[in-house]
């Protein structure tokens, strides 16, 4: 069962717009709309906004209010004026725990590498997949793709199992439902069904194994790490030959999981009593 390796996107990402003619001018209107609020212009009206871009003032109008639709304005009913919205704040806060994700896992990561000998990653997961957000080579060669912002499918992966296993059950649900999980080897989870039987014995024993599910004769373990708010936020997994991962399947799965609790506690998560143990 041989199959491509599976990238969507990576090509589009990598490409840069040769001339303005491949960039849309709405949309570049509409940046121009959100960089014109600062800290001393934290509300503007229609007129100003037009103004200050040399737009019509129909023209700012549709701009403002369509970026108020999608919560990156909101309009003050009492003066008519925009200010900057939750929507980018919460955008906002999305880069921001990448940056502190990147500085609380790269020290992390690399005692983690020295530890095993093993390749190691930091994922998170979109959908049902994961894109690998940080990565350490090994000093082995493994014939696997996996530069940073790589994506594959959840279900092939140890990482991708671990943060499947720690989503809100009817989260879960909702996003197996109706899915067609693809095969790429003899080894991949291919049913919804045989997929939660996995993901519970996963969130069980707090990590997850891949073996041989995405690659033939490469295998993995990964464990879930938590934010500040105790969700799983990415999972970190050790990656390596099939055999030397079974050799040291429990003593990894021990590594992983520390290495996930250690990042966890730099980014602010605090377990209690009642979370320890917990399952989705």
């Amino acid at each position: 069962m041989r199959d491509t390796v599976y990238a969507p996107g990576v090509a589009a990402r990598s490409e840069r717009p040769a001339n303005d003619r491949t960039l849309l001018g709405s949309v570049r209107n509409a940046a121009r709309v959100l960089r014109t609020f600062s800290s001393t212009d934290q509300a503007l009206g229609v007129a100003e906004v037009a103004r200050r871009l040399d737009l019509s003032k129909s023209t700012a109008h549709r701009l403002l209010a369509t970026l108020e639709a999608e919560r990156l304005l909101e309009q003050d009913p009492d003066t008519n004026k925009y200010r900057l919205g939750l929507a980018l704040y919460e955008l906002g806060s999305a880069v921001t725990e990448h940056i502190d994700l990147h500085a609380a896992a790269l020290p992390v990561l690399t005692t983690l590498r020295h530890r095993t000998g093993e390749m190691v990653h930091v994922a998170v997961l979109d959908g049902l997949e994961v894109v690998y957000v940080e990565r350490l080579e090994s000093n082995y060669l493994l014939p696997i793709f996996r530069q940073v912002g790589h994506r594959l499918p959840a279900h092939w992966t140890s990482s991708g199992k671990a943060l499947l296993a720690n989503l809100p059950r009817d989260d879960l649900l909702r996003r197996l439902e109706g899915a067609q999980l693809r095969i790429r080897t003899p080894h991949t989870i291919h049913t919804v069904e045989a997929l939660l039987v996995e993901l519970d014995k996963s969130a069980k024993r707090g990590w997850a194994s891949n073996i041989e599910e995405g690659h033939l004769g490469i295998s993995s373990v990964g464990a879930p790490m938590r934010g500040a708010d105790g969700s799983a936020i990415a999972a970190v997994s050790v990656v390596g030959s099939s055999t030397r991962i079974k050799q040291n399947m429990a003593s990894y799965a021990a590594l992983a999981v520390e290495a996930a609790a250690v990042i966890g506690r730099r980014l602010g998560y605090r377990p209690t009593a009642m979370s320890r143990g917990r399952r989705p």
